[in-house]
C-alpha cells in the first residue's frame, strides 16, 4: 500500500461482540448463512471479474471470500480489520481456498494509508458499529474510482421484530439483544442511515433492498442464540437482565421447542443492502 491517507475518524464505540475464538466461529456460521444474499447484492450492484475491491471490517474473511469469488484472479481484493486475530484466520483461510489475489492489512479504517483507487468498496455489518458511518462514507468515497460503486448490507433489526410477535420467547431473545446494541452505541436499524448517508456524500439516490431470511435447519434457526450467547457478557455491564429467559442452560432446546408448538418459521434480522455509484466529475 502507499501513501495518501484515509482521514475517517476512528471509532470509539467498543465493539460490542468481542474479540474471542468463540466469536470468530460464530462469524464463521453466520457468513455461510448470509453468503448467498451478499453475493447476489454484490452481482447488482456490479461487481465482477477483474476489479480492485476494498472490504472494510473484513473479520474472519468472508465478505472478502465472495468477492475474491466475483472479480477472479484477475481481480485483487483488499481486506481490513483491526482484530489481528481474525484476520490470521482469514488469511488461513483464503490460503486453504487456493485464492491468492486477496490480502489483509490489520489497520482501523482510519489508518489504513493508500493511494489507490477501488472500482468497488463493501462491507457487511461494519458501519452499523462505527461513530459516525456517513464521515466513513464520506472518507471511502475518496477512494473508489469514478463510477465505482459503494456496497454496503446492514441489520435492520425492525423489519425482523414483528416476524418474532407470536413468539414470546424468541421476542424476549431479540429484545434483549437489541437493547445491549443500543447500549453499546452500535446501530440495529442502519436503512435510513445508508438511505440518507448515500446522498449526504454527494452520491446519486441509492439503490436500497430489504430481505428477511428464513432458516430452515437447527442450527440456522439458532443465529439468535448463537448471538445472544455473544452478547450475553455485557448484560451485567449495561444493567440487563437475562431472567426473563428462564434457565440458560435449556434454552436453545425451549427455542426450538417454541417454534414446533406454534408451527412457525425463523426468521432472520432483516438485510438491507444498499449501494451507488460515485458521479463522474
Amino acid at each position: 500500500m502507499n501513501s495518501g491517507e484515509m482521514t475517517t475518524r476512528p471509532s470509539d464505540i467498543p465493539y460490542v461482540l468481542g474479540t474471542a475464538d468463540a466469536e470468530h466461529e460464530r462469524l464463521i456460521r453466520q457468513g455461510a448463512r448470509l453468503a448467498p444474499f451478499t453475493e447476489r447484492l454484490f452481482r447488482d450492484a456490479g461487481i465482477g471479474p477483474g476489479q480492485r475491491v476494498l472490504d472494510i471490517g473484513s473479520g474472519v474473511g468472508d465478505v472478502a471470500l465472495v468477492a475474491a469469488r466475483l472479480v477472479g484472479p484477475s481481480g485483487r481484493i483488499v481486506g481490513v480489520d483491526r482484530d489481528g486475530g481474525a484476520l490470521a484466520k482469514a488469511r488461513a483461510r483464503v490460503a486453504a481456498a487456493g485464492i491468492e489475489h486477496v490480502q489483509f492489512i490489520e489497520a482501523d479504517v482510519s489508518e489504513v494509508n493508500t493511494d489507490m483507487l477501488f472500482d468497488a468498496i463493501v462491507g457487511r455489518y461494519i458501519l452499523m458499529f462505527l461513530a459516525d458511518p456517513v464521515a466513513t462514507l464520506r472518507t471511502l468515497a475518496a477512494r473508489v474510482r469514478p463510477g465505482g460503486v459503494l456496497v454496503f448490507q446492514e441489520p435492520s433489526w425492525a423489519s425482523f421484530l414483528p416476524h418474532t410477535a407470536h413468539l414470546a420467547l424468541r421476542s424476549a431473545c431479540a429484545m434483549l439483544i437489541c437493547e445491549t446494541l443500543r447500549r453499546s452505541g452500535a446501530r440495529p436499524d442502519m436503512a435510513l442511515v445508508l438511505f440518507r448517508g448515500f446522498q449526504e456524500i454527494g452520491f446519486p439516490l441509492p439503490e436500497l433492498r430489504l430481505e428477511i431470511p428464513v432458516a430452515h435447519d437447527r442450527d440456522a434457526r439458532l443465529w439468535i442464540y448463537d448471538l445472544l450467547c455473544t452478547v450475553r457478557p455485557r448484560f451485567e455491564e449495561l444493567g440487563l437482565s437475562d431472567e426473563s429467559l428462564g434457565d440458560f442452560a435449556t434454552l436453545s432446546d425451549r427455542l426450538e421447542d417454541e417454534l414446533h408448538a406454534t408451527g412457525s418459521y425463523a426468521a432472520g434480522v432483516g438485510l438491507v443492502g444498499a449501494w451507488s455509484r460515485k458521479p463522474h466529475a
